[in-house]
């Protein structure tokens, strides 16, 4: 086993071998312009971007027809979110001028910072909260439904604790309503199993980087039928992806990304099924050795591969230096100006302390039964050590509530 062992799946996976195999060409022999229609190198170009988008196809049970590439979900999400607002706006004008819009308290800043941009224009925008579980569900969407919402964007999966949305269910609802719905797929799609029409998605993004893939190409799903979606262009300049994105394609990139659906496609079931019982065994190894320890999130409706844990009477940052042998990611964010607990965590009613002292880990198609024992290990470790330095913990082991204790001010 090799040090630092890497637990960041949720962050950005490590290329495949198979992937970058089919990529090279790409790079010097195959590198024309898929734009260029009259010659050989153009053709030779544009086979690779169709076979990616019949790969990519397979993976969502779409049309390839359907399928729109971007730089990453950062831009499908905008291109989604946006393009339909846009599109959409006079049909659902009524109590907010340009049209209501629903999404969550917890979702991807690449989600909340386009619907906080529609805010500012004129769009009025409903930020769902979810319960301590964290899940968003098809009765809470339907109680927040209006006669003029438009759009509904809402990630089938969260970055940060892993639980699930009820997608196909509110998609259903959406339909109903004859309201846009769109999914955030980045942690789920190449990960879990994918039917655009059977899980009544109409548009869904997703990433590269985060299915073994390639960094800096992304995929956005648009639905062609029934309903047939449309959406206002962000980028004009050539029309290269339907008039949704312009751009000279990155056919590298996009080679990359139909290799990864083609290879998630072939190996999900498999892989998931092997990293759900290493998510648990590294869970029942700390909670079992550990007490004051939280694990975030529904108890089962989660992704197999990502665990987030809260360590009373610990700090984030801290605990992170003493398993420095592990990457992974904290529950904080570090500015220069603050340390910040997640809003994720927040958002599900976790205390400022606890946020600040959770760990995420996300495991991976080659992360091993060694690593595994081995993180669990470092994290009770690391916990212990830093427990003994805190006279909090000892008050705690005395009996003593914490939370009613009225600390003098000096």
């Amino acid at each position: 086993m090799r040090l630092p062992i890497y637990m960041d799946h949720a962050a950005t996976t490590p290329c495949d071998p198979r992937v970058v195999e089919a990529m090279l060409p790409y790079f010097t022999e195959k590198f024309g312009n898929p734009g260029s229609r009259n010659h050989a190198f153009g053709w030779e170009a544009e086979e690779g971007v169709e076979t990616a988008r019949r790969q990519v196809a397979d993976l969502l049970g779409a049309d390839r027809k359907e399928i729109v590439f971007t730089s990453g979900a950062t831009e499908s999400n905008n291109i989604a979110i946006k393009g339909a607002a846009y599109m959409y706006a006079r049909a659902g004008a009524g109590q907010s001028g340009r049209g209501h819009i629903i999404s969550c308290a917890i979702e991807h800043k690449a989600v909340l910072d386009p619907c906080k941009r529609l805010a500012k224009e004129g769009f009025e925008v409903t930020f769902l909260d979810p319960g301590a579980d964290g899940v968003i569900t098809r009765a809470m969407v339907e109680g927040a439904m209006r006669p003029d919402t438009i759009l509904v964007s809402l990630m089938w999966a969260n970055n940060e604790i892993g639980t699930i949305n009820e997608v196909p269910e509110i998609g259903a609802l959406c339909h109903e309503r004859e309201v846009v719905f769109h999914t955030d797929a980045t942690q789920w799609a190449g990960k879990m199993p994918v039917d655009v029409d059977a899980d009544n998605i109409d548009l869904l993004s997703m990433s590269g980087h985060k299915i073994y893939g390639p960094k800096g190409v992304g995929v956005l799903y648009v639905r062609r039928r029934k309903p047939r979606v449309r959406l206002q262009a962000l980028v004009d300049g050539g029309g290269q992806e339907r008039n949704f994105r312009s751009g000279t394609l990155n056919v590298t990139g996009i080679v990359g990304m139909g290799k990864a659906c083609e290879i998630a496609r072939a190996e999900m079931d498999a892989d998931r099924e092997r990293l759900l019982k290493l998510r648990k065994k590294l869970e029942d190894r700390v909670t079992a050795a550990l007490d004051v320890v939280q694990i975030n999130g529904h108890a089962e409706k989660r992704l197999p591969h990502l665990t987030n844990i809260s360590f009373g009477f610990v700090e984030g940052e801290g605990l992170m230096m003493a398993c420095k042998d592990i990457a992974m990611s904290s529950g904080s964010a570090c500015t220069s100006a603050s340390l910040e607990p997640s809003y994720v965590l927040k958002g599900l009613g976790v205390g400022d302390e606890l946020a600040h002292s959770s760990l995420r880990l996300s495991l991976g198609r080659w992360t091993t039964d060694e690593e595994v024992e081995f993180a669990g290990a470092k994290i009770i470790e690391g916990v212990t050590k830093l427990r003994k330095l805190s006279p909090l913990y000892d008050m705690h082991k005395e009996g003593i509530d914490i939370s009613k204790i009225e600390w003098a001010a000096h």
